[in-house]
């Protein structure tokens, strides 16, 4: 039996002696490994806080003690270390545990979490509220360094450092080389900073100090003294600005290092902040070599690390967009491209390369993203901001206050709208067109294939005002690729089928599904609709719904969105505008409730947004209206 066989939860971690600990890395790392290898997600990240995770839990007791973790995509060894380790192998799927904390799953995942930046916020919550309840609980925020680019983190720490809680911050820093050179230098500040008497000592000194005719001037020397010292070798200053002890850098991959720093730690009543050196994708060199590949990665070959791709064929729509707005680059040198720390996940890592000057990446920093793109189209440019869906709804007030309003040439490259798959429900693109069709000046669009999207595209430059273009994670069609890009026709739909049943007005990524429906129920059932390619959200090509809703006895409407707010809630008011709110309309899209992780076709069969599912409520909708 192996040791982690024995580990049910923290309580048995904390029995193994102390010699075993590096085997339980080990066996953590290969189950974590193989796991991926077979479903896929987030290695690079977990691999490099196993150890640190098992010194969390080694010194702290969870649930009481309140472990808040920042995106949550590194928690793997978690999981395993808090009961779940026999659930492991149905990580990211239907019906699986979770890639990321949960608190439904686990009542050792104190907060849910998938979007960055925000566990120092979480956590200084929770340790107000502890306080406020007079209990005596700890209270830990692990953040990575990425997601330190993110505002809501120093918002955060101002306000944390001013409370001045019993909270401990755990800066995982995978990035910095800094640990080879200051190495010793580095573990001896952090023994004696962490030190208990030591922080202790300075608290009395300088309290003796004020207490005396000649203290604050010496006071203020003291501290000069101190923070020239730290300021030379360590990066603490910023953290102190904040009223942050700083203790660090230390390596975050010598346990007994980790272990006793965390004891000491645990025994302060202040704001600390730990800075541990980790390396992503920690013993196993293919991670190591490719931390951005394996970030978060598909399933995989262990032996040579190669991704194993799926059926193959098309290329996907970010691939599409990537090559598209290259091309259009090449032609207008009022275009940039912005990416919020994804050069790579948007499809602009060709742009990057090709036009490095008009290339920019923010930092895990959305609202700062979409501002800068309106400061720039203000003076002339055409921005595009690549982003996913789920991650500009962190923007929503920059879109509508500083884009819309002004109505600025900002063109929003929204990948990912729709299910996401295995990330689950903190990364589907289920909303986007809800919050932004209200927005006035905004124009909406989603292509039916990728050669669509490329005119899309063209058609969002040269409209000379605010943007949107959704569509899907995933490869297109592989449709005939047209090498002229040509803007559409604003507000412009098509129609593809013709039939005298009804009407299926389908949106984006739901059209070719909507088609194969139409065909099954000519084919089974004699029942011949129209299929219309929606092309825009706003404005709506109202001439031609009209006229079909006049001419034909029901619509149906297909969006991969939420139903409330969405595309079929903008046919309704059309209608009603025009006083045809008696005509049946069914409205297919998401229910109003969030959806779970599972593959795309599994989530779409289950949704009934695939073109079963969709003939199946077109029949009976017909067989009603």
């Amino acid at each position: 039996m192996s040791i982690l066989e024995t580990i049910n939860s923290p309580d048995d971690l904390k029995k193994v002696s102390a010699v075993k600990l590096p085997a339980v890395a080990a066996e953590l790392r290969q189950m974590i490994i193989e796991t991926c290898a077979r479903n896929g997600g987030h290695l690079a990240p977990c691999l490099g806080v196993v150890e640190l995770t098992i010194a969390l839990h080694r010194v702290f007791s969870t649930p009481a003690d309140k472990i808040v973790w920042d995106v949550g995509h590194q928690a793997y060894a978690h999981k395993i270390l808090t009961g779940r380790r026999d659930q492991f192998s149905t990580l990211r799927t239907l019906n699986g545990i979770s890639g990321f904390p949960k608190r439904g799953e686990s009542p050792h995942d104190a907060f849910d979490v998938g979007h960055s930046s925000t566990s120092i916020s979480a956590a200084t919550g929770f340790a107000a509220a502890r306080d406020l309840d007079g209990r005596k609980n700890k209270v830990l925020a692990i953040i990575g360094d990425g997601s330190m680019t993110g505002g809501l983190a120093y918002e955060a720490m101002n306000h944390a450092g001013h409370l001045d809680k019993d909270l401990i911050v755990v800066l995982n820093d995978n990035e910095m080389s800094i640990a080879e050179n200051v190495g010793a230098l580095s573990n001896f500040l952090s023994r004696t900073s962490s030190s208990e008497f030591v922080h202790r000592f300075k608290k009395d000194v300088e309290s003796f100090l004020k207490r005396v005719d000649v203290g604050k001037g010496v006071l203020h020397i003291a501290r000069k003294m101190e923070d020239s010292f730290k300021g030379c070798f360590t990066p603490g200053m910023l953290f102190e600005a904040f009223g942050f002890n700083y203790i660090g850098p230390i390596d975050g991959h010598d346990l007994p290092m980790l272990i006793e720093t965390l004891e000491s730690v645990k025994k302060l009543n202040d704001a600390v902040l730990i800075h541990v050196l980790t390396k992503k994708g920690k013993g196993y060199k293919p991670a190591e070599n490719n931390p951005s590949l394996f970030h978060g990665v598909g399933p995989f070959d262990i032996g040579t690390g190669k991704v194993l791709k799926g059926k193959g064929g098309a290329a996907s729509y970010t691939a599409i967009f990537g090559a598209a707005l290259c091309k259009l680059a090449a032609e207008d040198e009022r275009i940039t491209a912005i990416t919020a720390a994804m050069p790579d996940g948007t499809g602009l890592s060709g742009f990057a390369k090709e036009f490095p000057g008009r290339f920019f990446d923010v930092g895990i920093a959305e609202q700062h993203g979409v501002t800068f793109a309106a400061g720039l189209a203000a003076e002339g440019m055409r921005p595009v901001f690549a982003v996913y869906s789920t991650f500009l709804q962190r923007a929503y007030d920059q879109v509508f206050h500083d884009v819309c309003l002004q109505n600025l040439p900002v063109t929003f490259a929204l990948d990912r709208g729709g299910v996401v798959g295995s990330d689950g429900p903190t990364h589907h693109g289920a909303f986007d067109i809800s919050y932004l069709r209200h927005l006035p000046n905004m124009t909406l669009m989603a292509p039916k294939d990728e050669n669509e999207l490329q005119h899309m595209l063209a058609t969002a430059i040269e409209l000379g005002q605010p943007a949107a273009i959704r569509y899907p994670r995933g490869n297109g069609y592989g449709v005939p690729l047209d090498q002229t890009l040509t803007p559409l026709p604003a507000g412009k739909a098509e129609v593809l089928r013709d039939g005298s049943d009804g009407v299926i007005l389908a949106l984006g990524s739901m059209v070719m599904p909507a088609l194969e429906a139409a065909a099954l129920l000519e084919e089974q059932h004699g029942v011949r609709l129209t299929v219309v390619n929606a092309r825009f959200v706003k404005p709506l090509d109202a001439g031609l719904i009209l006229d079909l809703a006049r001419k034909q006895r029901a619509l149906i409407t297909i969006e991969e969105n939420a139903r409330q707010g969405g595309f079929g809630t903008a046919v309704l008011e059309l209608l009603e505008e025009h006083d045809l709110g008696g005509i049946p309309v069914l409205r297919l899209g998401y229910p109003d409730s969030y959806i779970p992780q599972g593959e795309q076709h599994e989530l779409r069969a289950i949704l009934g947004l695939d073109p079963a599912g969709i003939a199946a409520s077109a029949l009976d909708f017909h067989s009603r209206a």
